[in-house]
């Protein structure tokens, strides 16, 4: 009787490891080519026929001519394969001098500003790649790319527009601005610089 037991068990699990570890998948990821072709493969953002990023991974930025994202707590910087949070709580000594820093650095790039600095702009999301900014932190770097780029404060601020995604649902989260896509954009108001 155990013989067939036994016979029976490796079956099932032959044929639910073919359903679901290749069937499934195999199925799952053919629909989502069909109806979601960009999202399935990755996001991905092509400029002059060559891969310049994904749409779902933060970028650094260190000119003024661009919009800069939030800090990223891996290692090296904006690495996908080891995304993770600082996992520093809010009184540790070592965020706390990171953040002074990081205030300190963005008060060096646009000395003039004076306004709060917005908390994204000095703090690490959880995954350490978020790719978008809010508004906050968008409104607060315009002027200085918009003096960097020798653009209008109006266009740049058009542009901010055209890459803020709102509200999941109209009502989950805040509203956030792509960076990548923005500077992207940027690129093509005025002449391209260096990143």
């Amino acid at each position: 009787m155990y013989p067939r037991q036994a016979l029976i068990a490796i079956r099932s699990v032959m044929a639910l490891s073919l359903l679901t570890g290749l069937v499934y998948p195999l199925a799952i990821t053919g629909l989502a080519r069909v109806l979601f072709p960009r999202r399935a493969d990755g996001s991905l953002l092509w400029r002059q026929g060559k891969v310049v990023g994904s749409a779902l991974i933060g970028q650094p930025f260190a000119s003024p001519r661009y919009f800069w994202g939030r800090p990223s707590a891996t290692v090296p910087p904006y690495n996908a394969g080891s995304s993770a949070g600082s996992n520093l709580g809010p009184t540790n000594p070592g965020l706390l001098k990171a953040v002074a820093e990081r205030v300190q650095a963005l008060r060096r790039a646009d000395p003039a500003h004076r306004s709060p600095v917005p908390v994204d702009m000095v703090t690490a999301s959880g995954s350490g790649l978020d790719p978008e900014i809010s508004l906050a932190a968008a409104r607060y770097q315009a002027f200085r790319v918009a003096a960097a780029r020798g653009l209008r404060l109006a266009d740049v601020m058009a542009a901010v527009g055209r890459h803020t995604r709102g509200r999941f649902w109209g009502v989950l989260g805040e509203p956030g601005v792509n960076v990548l896509e923005l500077n992207l954009d940027l690129d093509g108001l005025g002449r391209p610089g260096a990143r």
